[in-house]
């Protein structure tokens, strides 16, 4: 609950009445304009978008199958068009620089639906490809795709034997230290490594112009940045050994080792939403299963099938392959913004909240499992079904919301739900006092260094952003530091990892602006006090931080791996009302800075009621893979202006500012 000063409730929204007559009129708008987007069951689903690479790999997909759909194709070819940016290539976010791997997955799937090579964006993207050094350099997965077409030699993939399947739970490479995308982008990719199979490629598309010397005479490929140091030269050392070993592997352990891999996909397959919910494992699952000959009618091929094309988002124009769908997460940020802008007991709220209560895993006990035996389900996955791998964010968004429902007049209905999930969150605390999103203890950094993991995303550790969640909804179900040993040993985790401007790093937003909103709002919850120096230093970097428009913004280079921290850019509405959420909860309501960035809130308002974002503000895996969440700046600006108003016009009682 709150923290704050008794004199800052006292002030008037805004310094005028016609500065303030425009902040309800906004926070109307918002209103409206989000409940019209509320599904009729009452939860609330938004698109999620990542860069070239997985709308490019959707089209690649079907020439792999060699099922091409010219309608859908062409859809997916004018998304491509559009996203191409001045530099000739793709970006990992809009208006970023190119990366490599999506700019080749993209020109290879435009020239595979039929695109010319002489046509002006092939001639531009194929300029700025050559000029980043060319295909050779692109990263793992995609050398993979190019390797299943044909289009380089296999040597140019790092070795993952299947046999891998077989490796006790002691052994250092082993699924069970991955993280759960990684766990299930890695089972079918074992088998399609193991067969080795030639996409149908009807086209018979190559693209050896974007190679400086062709592919098939380069004998040494370029090796990840995670090849150096110690463990870098260890694993690249055994993919040598592996390499001329492996085709001395016994046939029937290899064959057993596929099935083995088939055995763990099949449990996991997860119906209508897919393996892991997630494209590439999804996408890997189909290929698997065809190249191990099963019809495409088999009922476990079909459903694998379907799962794929509810990820297809778009209009009769243009359409996008999303990298997973998003409705839990949106549904219970959704429900926080309408509670804050109208009331906890908002009917709207209360009808996304039941639809989430139904949703809660309770009788299966996933992956999750292995690090913690014994521990009772009681989380959300992020998509419509994902049992197998609950996330530890959604699930402690959600319980925050429904406590914050029943507070107001006793309600009982969500007592046993939060009480499962608290009991689970808990369980899954790591040994460091922090929480990572889907696994415990996920601390496994060698693996970063496998030649395979050049995109140094194989793990789930602890993070701030994550641990502060966890905190924020012990402190609000009333956890206190001095009886609390999760919230005492989650509480030092954060300090630990606060950086010394004041800053935490953000995991799964971008990047230390969503760190410190989130780690804010936990200590404000958790019951320090704005004078506490960690808190004070993080207050000084936001304002210092802030943009001279009065928003924030904050550019991906601060993920590099030599820190660079915060990094600059134009504001966004989700970075500005992440850092106006962080400093209210620090006490900061009647701050300058507040008030300038609720004013260029409020002036950025569209008439439709929402925010315009071209930026992703999302991350899936840092310096990879990023994420535009259409539902940011639809329910982020919402929540913090609501915020605003109720703090500055004396309703702080309603107010919980663990989020």
């Amino acid at each position: 609950m709150l923290s704050l000063q008794p004199d800052t409730l006292q002030a008037v929204a805004f310094a005028s009445p016609s500065r303030s007559s425009a902040l309800h009129s906004a926070i109307d708008r918002a209103v409206a304009a989000l409940t019209d987007r509320q599904q009729p069951d009452g939860h609330f689903v938004f698109d999620l978008e990542a860069d070239a690479a997985i709308p490019a790999e959707y089209i690649l997909l079907k020439h792999y199958l060699g099922e091409r759909d010219p309608v859908r194709e062409q859809q997916g070819a004018a998304y491509l068009r559009r996203t191409q940016e001045d530099h000739g290539g793709w970006p990992m976010l809009a208006r970023g620089r190119l990366n490599l791997s999506a700019s080749v997955k993209a020109y290879l799937a435009l020239k595979a639906v039929g695109d010319s090579p002489d046509a002006p964006h092939m001639v531009r993207a194929r300029a700025a490809i050559l000029a980043a050094g060319g295909a050779a350099h692109v990263n793992m997965f995609t050398r993979i795709t190019l390797a299943l077409f044909g289009l380089v030699p296999w040597r140019a993939v790092p070795v993952m034997p299947v046999e891998l399947m077989h490796a006790p739970r002691w052994f250092p490479v082993h699924l069970y230290r991955m993280s759960y995308w990684a766990r299930t982008t890695l089972a079918p990719l074992l088998v399609l490594m193991a067969l080795k199979p030639q996409a149908r490629n009807p086209e018979r598309v190559t693209i050896d112009e974007l190679f400086p010397v062709p592919p098939f005479a380069i004998r040494h490929w370029p090796k990840g940045a995670n090849q150096r140091g110690l463990w870098g030269h260890l694993f690249g050392g055994l993919d040598r050994l592996l390499r001329a070993a492996e085709p001395l592997f016994p046939k029937a352990t290899r064959r057993s080792a596929i099935d083995k891999a088939v055995s763990f996909i099949r449990e996991r397959l997860n119906g209508d939403s897919g393996l892991g919910a997630i494209f590439p494992p999804m996408a890997f699952t189909v290929m698997m299963f065809d190249a191990l000959g099963w019809p495409a009618d088999h009922p476990e091929v079909a459903t694998a099938r379907r799962a794929l094309e509810l990820l297809v988002t778009g209009s009769d124009a243009e359409a996008f392959c999303q990298p997973c769908v998003s409705p839990v997460w949106d549904t219970a940020l959704s429900a926080h913004g309408l509670m804050e802008a109208v009331s906890p007991d908002d009917g709207r709220a209360r009808a996304g909240l039941d639809w989430l209560a139904a949703r809660q895993v309770l009788d299966v006990a996933g992956d999750w499992a292995v690090q913690r035996p014994g521990l009772r389900p009681g989380g959300w996955g992020f998509q419509y079904s994902n049992p197998h791998y609950p996330d530890l964010d959604d699930t402690a968004v959600i319980v925050m919301a429904m406590d914050r429902a029943r507070g107001q007049d006793g309600d009982t209905r969500y007592d046993n739900t939060i009480a499962r999930a608290a009991e689970w969150i808990i369980g899954m605390q790591s040994r460091n006092g922090g929480w990572g999103a889907y696994d415990a203890d996920n601390t496994a950094t060698y693996l970063n260094a496998i030649p395979f993991a050049d995109h140094g995303a194989l793990l789930d550790p602890p993070t701030s952003d994550l641990t502060a969640r966890c905190i924020s909804m012990l402190a609000q179900l009333g956890h206190r530091p001095a009886t609390s040993a999760p919230l005492r040993r989650g509480l030092a985790f954060l300090m630990r990892e606060q950086h010394p401007e004041g800053s935490w790093f953000g995991r799964w937003g971008v990047n230390y602006i969503y760190g410190t909103w989130s780690v804010l709002c936990a200590l404000n919850a958790a019951g320090l006090e704005p004078s506490d120096p960690a808190i004070a230093r993080a207050i000084a970097w936001l304002e210092r931080i802030q943009n001279s428009d009065g928003g924030w913004g904050e550019d991906d280079a601060g993920y590099e791996l030599d820190y660079k921290a915060y990094q600059p850019s134009p504001s966004t509405a989700s970075q500005t009302a992440w850092a106006l959420l962080g400093l209210m909860a620090a006490g900061g309501v009647d701050s300058p800075a507040v008030a300038r960035g609720t004013a260029y809130l409020v002036a950025q308002q569209c008439s439709d009621g929402f925010w315009p974002e071209e930026r992703f503000t999302g991350v899936g895996f840092p310096r990879v893979f990023y994420l535009r969440y259409d539902g940011y700046p639809k329910f982020f600006p919402l929540w913090a202006l609501a915020r605003y108003r109720n703090l500055k016009h004396g309703n702080a009682a309603s107010v919980m500012l663990g989020m």
